[in-house]
């Protein structure tokens, strides 16, 4: 989920333009074999084994926050949500927990000159740096919130991605090459999430800016190949620019286009994939899903094909509609029985510097009993 309330401005800084394009690599077809992660696999801070995550060479199981806007800074960009308090919001966690946000092209346009400015983001890794926290960069989203808000057809899966502008007249691929290529060497990364909940459907004419709901799109034979090789070729653009830091999926885990049945599996073992994902916005039940969409099934596949999982979205409304402590006991209760259940860890949808308490949203603000749940499940 990718929501966007704009705020007022307050800080300021300006950096240089840059471009850069880097060609496509020869990549592995579909068929190919599994790629079983081990610990071995990446030089960075974060590696991977079958069944979970490692920091510097130990055992990791990170529980932390969604916090997409942390690169708003309405001096520079057209930011998304308020403005965050960065050296405030990560002085709150535990140590070595992890942060999920939006390292998207549109944070690192100077709204005012219209040339790139990577201070908002380049604060971000800062920050996290100095309180010695972990942080999960998104490279772009599906839905196109807190971006240009058009939504990516299949056809940006087949190939837009090398040739559809956005946000500073970049394309993905030129995007993806600038982002890897000035964050690859910072201490807080954890790894790149390519794009937040990928589907390969397709809207009616008309409705592909400003959203597309999930009731009116369309989706087309072959969609779990067209997905599959678009983590085949990101994948490999990604290892040819930074071998050290591990790929997070950034799926849903549902039935949506392109993971439905069997595409999961078909999606989830790219080689360009070395973590899985699991959004969880179901308000009662600790293990989410039915069928082959449950979060036990995608666990299954996950063992299968030895690669962890982990919940990377948990959502639950409160606010006018939930008190904010019992949100928190159900918080604690899903995370236990997902983490009993084999999950590599588990990040709360989303936090806010302002949540709207009167309203019935997803807000955690900064003093929401959510915090202690983080601090408790931090491994």
């Amino acid at each position: 989920m990718w929501p966007m309330r704009p705020r007022n401005p307050s800080r300021l800084l300006v950096l240089v333009l840059c471009g850069l394009v880097l060609a496509a690599c020869a990549q592995p077809g579909v068929g190919d074999p599994v790629r079983t992660s081990t610990a071995d696999d990446f030089g960075g801070r974060v590696s991977t084994t079958p069944g979970g995550l490692r920091l510097d060479g130990a055992p990791w199981w990170p529980a932390g926050l969604d916090a997409y806007q942390l690169g708003t800074d309405w001096s520079v960009n057209k930011g998304c949500g308020a403005e965050v308090d960065l050296d405030d919001y990560f002085a709150r966690l535990p140590e070595r927990s992890l942060t999920r946000f939006n390292l998207f092209a549109a944070f690192a346009v100077d709204k005012n000159t219209a040339m790139i400015n990577f201070a908002p983001l380049d604060a971000v890794f800062a920050a996290a740096e100095r309180h010695d926290q972990m942080v999960l960069p998104v490279l772009t989203s599906n839905e196109g919130a807190c971006e240009d808000d058009v939504f990516k057809p299949r056809s940006w899966y087949q190939d837009g991605w090398r040739t559809t502008t956005s946000s500073g007249k970049l394309t993905y691929q030129q995007w993806v090459g600038m982002a890897i290529e000035r964050w690859h060497d910072e201490h807080a990364l954890a790894g790149w999430e390519p794009i937040g909940e990928p589907e390969t459907s397709d809207c009616p004419a008309g409705t592909g800016a400003g959203g597309c709901e999930w009731q009116q799109r369309t989706c087309h034979s072959g969609a779990g190949q067209v997905l599959r090789r678009f983590f085949d070729d990101v994948g490999a653009k990604i290892r040819s620019l930074d071998d050290r830091h591990p790929i997070f999926s950034g799926l849903v885990g549902g039935d949506q286009c392109g993971t439905e049945g069997a595409d999961y599996a078909t999606v989830a073992a790219s080689a360009g994939v070395d973590v899985l994902d699991f959004h969880d916005y179901d308000e009662r039940s600790t293990m989410p899903g039915q069928g082959d969409q449950s979060l036990e099934a995608r666990l299954e596949t996950a063992r299968r094909l030895g690669k962890p999982l982990m919940v990377n979205e948990i959502g639950i409304h409160a606010g006018s509609c939930l008190d904010l402590t019992e949100r928190a006991s159900r918080f604690r209760a899903k995370i236990e029985a997902q983490r009993d259940a084999g999950t590599a860890g588990a990040l709360l949808w989303a936090f806010v510097p302002d949540p709207r308490k009167s309203s019935c949203s997803f807000d955690i603000g900064p003093d929401d009993p959510a915090w202690s749940v983080i601090r408790q499940n931090s491994r």
